[in-house]
């Protein structure tokens, strides 16, 4: 088991089903008990839309990593695995990079991954990845509802997102949810 760091004011999720998948991040940013804004934008698509990231932690170490990571697809020709695999030894080795204290999930329609700084790739064996201080909440919602539904990826992660929402007091409701471009 890995010691990933849990970063409060943030709920990330993901889900794979079905050859589809969708990524949603609630809009939250909090300074210690304060809300400081509602509506930031955790999640993105990269790559023409093909692949779909989120993070929790700092906001600029986020736009940083984004920035690498994207680096990474563009020099491993959207090989999502090989991109997350050097990104993360580059996290882990680089002097700077080292220091940003952030997660990141990355994923496509064939693969999910949890990236951390530590070195750690991880991709969860039932197509549901979270992260974040609401992270378990939406996990545990998505994967009850993949087991008993038959819903598509977008409107689990919007349910479970809504779910944590009301758990998480570092989670909101104003989610935004994305799918690939096209």
């Amino acid at each position: 088991m890995s010691n990933l760091p849990v970063f409060h004011a943030t709920t990330i999720l993901a889900v794979r089903r079905d050859g589809r998948v969708a990524i949603g991040g609630d809009g939250q940013v909090s300074m210690g008990q304060t809300v400081v804004k509602n509506g930031a934008q955790k999640v993105r698509r990269l790559r023409d839309g093909r692949v779909l990231a989120g993070f929790a932690g700092a906001a600029a170490d986020a736009f940083t990593l984004f920035e690498r990571f994207e680096a990474m697809l563009e020099r491993y020709r959207d090989n999502l695995p090989k991109a997350v695999v050097e990104l993360a030894k580059e996290w882990r080795s680089d002097r700077v990079l080292r220091r940003l204290e952030a997660l990141l999930i990355a994923c496509d329609v064939d693969h999910g991954f949890i990236v951390g700084g530590t070195g750690d790739v991880i991709e969860p064996d039932d197509g549901v990845i979270a992260i974040g201080s609401g992270g378990m909440y939406a996990m545990a919602a998505a994967r009850a509802l993949v087991q008993s539904t038959e819903l598509p990826p977008r409107e689990i992660v919007e349910r479970a997102m809504r779910i944590a929402g009301e758990i998480c007091v570092y989670t909101n409701t104003n989610i935004t949810v994305l799918e690939p471009a096209g």
